[in-house]
């Protein structure tokens, strides 16, 4: 049985096939001129109780576009959106692949230093450089960096409340509900307000800009384990490509459904996620502070979306809470998870919360656009399983230090060839030579095991792997293994160095509690019974030496653990 063989055909749901290139052949605002002229009045978006058609979006992106041409950006310059979900940040991202400018997410969490990394990277092609960002961020610190940014041209502030009610606006100032931050004149850089200057302003014709699927239409930053952050650069093709094949795959409908989401749009996961969205002519409720489980639930009592798509730890903050049992999740068709394994135990709480069957985990990352496989729609559904590799998309798994394929049911290194695949990194052709073989397939770093049937596990990082002893410890499996304790809501595994053995590790656990374990604060008679479970359960050389009971696990800025932090 071989790879080559594509064998995990015989899994995939009756109405999928091998899509026509061709179909991929176009850009994003090509694309979705079918919804923006189909669905004209339909609802766009929910923010915060405000609502925007795609006629609104249509002609807000069209001003956005137009403001871009009048302040000298052409095609090739790039615009970092520093936002969070808002409205603005879903009308700046069409706005600028209207005009064939380049969309590079800028997480507003990052440090003044990491922002200043970011944005100078962005203009070393001599592209001129704009940002779309927050007045609180403007004033907090963009104007502490922004000597430092040459190629900064062109800045365009907002307000998280800046759709808002002009009322509404003033109390959350008021309350600490909506940041603030003075706007004030900067040396040598455009300086424009959203809403004072540009929707006024400019016109809501759509500009003629010939744009072509292979130019660039997104450069998303990843962090590595090692190094700087690097930029993905991402065609036209390569979305508009992902997009179709997982709209194929899903069997989902032009016009029919309502999605709500939690990643942000700064993370390819977001991106994909909203884009996928407007090109179907959807409705979606924007949700601009994913920790907020009150405020979700508000929103699915209200609109009973079709598809949730969430990164696994905000399922499992949605499951903590009483009132997300209490919703009629009977228009609730599908519940996608992507970005970070979903532990099996957690999978089965919460299809017993939402329906059987309705959660698909997906698999993908920021260099593969970013889906490259996922359970299907009706067929067989592996709880904890990313699924079968999508169509038009090749997967072998290789030894990650020999290269050569491994035989099917043995863990290696997941490998993806497909019209989603990046370019690229961004002014690294070093890097992009190591991640991407002379055969055209992505080494995402994730090591998988495959069976007979072509539903493939995660189980590692291949830098997340531990040794002990000589063995190799999945941390992605051993996790999935221990949080059936019924004292263990989430875990993370690291090694850290065995200092009885200099050079080899042992697996250190950090355990934050299942809120309706009844614990009565005996830390030592907990560890003891952990360990003990891990010892039933596990293979000795897995089982955690160091065990730390933490209150909250750290988690990255689009809610998976953040492994780095706890190695520190």
């Amino acid at each position: 049985m071989s790879y080559k063989d594509k064998f995990w055909k015989k899994s995939w749901d009756d109405y999928v096939k091998d899509l026509d290139p061709n179909e991929f052949n176009t850009t994003y605002p090509e694309a979705i001129r079918r919804t923006m002229e189909k669905f004209p009045e339909k609802m766009a978006f929910d923010y915060l109780g405000i609502t925007l058609t795609y006629r609104d979006l249509d002609e807000t992106s069209n001003q956005f576009a137009n403001m871009l041409i009048e302040n000298g950006f052409k095609k090739g310059d790039v615009v970092g959106i520093n936002l969070p979900n808002t409205p603005e940040y879903l009308v700046g991202v069409i706005g600028t692949l209207k005009v064939g400018c380049i969309v590079s997410g800028v997480s507003p969490l990052l440090s003044d230093i990491q922002m200043q990394y970011q944005l100078n990277d962005l203009g070393t092609g001599g592209n001129k450089v704009a940002l779309l960002t927050l007045d609180a961020i403007f004033a907090g610190r963009l104007v502490k960096i922004v000597s430092k940014l040459p190629q900064l041209k062109l800045v365009i502030t907002t307000s998280v409340g800046g759709y808002l009610p002009k009322i509404k606006q003033v109390l959350g100032k008021l309350i600490g509900k909506i940041p603030k931050g003075k706007v004030t004149p900067l040396e040598g850089i455009t300086v424009i307000d959203f809403h004072k200057d540009l929707l006024p302003t400019y016109s809501k014709e759509l500009p003629t800009v010939k744009i072509a699927a292979d130019d660039l239409a997104f450069i998303q930053y990843t962090g590595g384990t090692t190094g700087p952050p690097k930029g993905a650069m991402l065609t036209h093709k390569n979305i508009v490509s992902d997009i179709v094949i997982y709209q194929k795959w899903l069997n989902w409908e032009p016009g029919e459904g309502v999605a709500l989401s939690g990643f942000p749009f700064f993370h390819i996961a977001g991106t994909f996620t909203t884009l996928n969205v407007v090109y179907l002519g959807w409705s979606q409720i924007l949700i601009p502070n994913p920790r907020d489980s009150d405020h979700i639930i508000k929103e699915l009592a209200k609109y009973k979306p079709t598809v949730l798509a969430n990164v696994p730890s905000l399922y499992q903050i949605l499951m903590k809470n009483p009132k997300f049992k209490e919703l009629d999740h009977s228009q609730l068709k599908y519940c996608v998870s992507a970005a970070a394994p979903f532990p099996k135990e957690s999978q089965k709480e919460f299809e017993t919360i939402v329906g059987k069957g309705k959660l698909i985990e997906a698999y993908g990352m920021t260099e593969t656009s970013p889906l490259s496989a996922s359970n299907p729609s009706n067929g067989v559904k592996k709880l904890g399983s990313i699924g079968l590799p999508l169509n038009n998309t090749e997967i072998k798994l290789v030894d990650p230090n020999t290269g050569k394929e491994v035989p099917v049911g043995e863990p290696g290194e997941i490998c993806v060839k497909g019209p989603m695949v990046m370019q690229g990194y961004f002014n690294k052709p070093e890097e992009t030579k190591n991640a991407i073989d002379s055969d055209g397939f992505m080494h995402t770093g994730d090591v998988g095991v495959m069976d007979e049937d072509g539903y493939m596990k995660i189980v590692d990082r291949t830098k997340d792997m531990i040794i002990v002893g000589g063995f190799k410890v999945f941390s992605a499996k051993l996790e999935d293994t221990l949080t059936k304790h019924l004292a263990i809501g989430m875990v993370a595994t690291v090694g850290v160095d065995n200092p009885e053995r200099p050079g080899s590790e042992i697996v250190k656990a950090f355990i934050q509690l299942d809120p309706e374990y009844d614990y009565d604060g005996n830390e030592d008679a907990l560890k003891k019974n952990i360990t003990a479970f891990a010892k039933e359960n596990c293979s000795p050389y897995e089982v955690p030496k160091i065990i730390e009971i933490v209150k909250e696990l750290p988690l990255t800025t689009v809610g998976k653990v953040d492994k780095k932090s706890l190695r520190k």
